[in-house]
């Protein structure tokens, strides 16, 4: 089994920042990769951004060069830092823990940026 400890969404104007954090604890192997989804209303979740434990990372094409997504592997912890944020990226987001093929999610936070 695998817990998550998710934080850092909240409400935000256009072009504010926030920070996302997603510690995992449990049963967790030395070689896994930790990501970001995220799922607004009507929509399918979709990946944001996610980072292996040797630092290989992944972006979703739209948020290139406002989201930098970054881990400590000693913690299991995962960070998102969401910059120039805009309404449609207003959405729950999703920490995602992959070892293998078996898929661990957390219970999820909101991000809303609104003015």
């Amino acid at each position: 089994q695998v817990q998550f400890v998710e934080s850092g969404g909240g409400l935000v104007q256009p072009g504010g920042s926030l920070r996302l954090s997603c510690a995992a604890s449990g049963s967790i192997s030395s070689r896994y990769a930790m990501g970001w989804y995220r799922q607004a209303p009507g929509k399918q979740r979709e990946l944001v951004a996610s980072i292996t434990n040797s630092g290989s990372t992944t972006y979703r094409e739209s948020v290139k060069g406002r989201f930098t997504i970054s881990g400590d592997s000693a913690r299991n912890t995962v960070y998102l830092q969401m910059n120039s944020l805009k309404p449609e990226d207003s959405a729950v987001y999703y920490c995602k823990l992959a070892i293998g093929t078996v898929q661990y999610w957390g219970q999820g936070t909101q991000v809303t940026v609104s003015s």
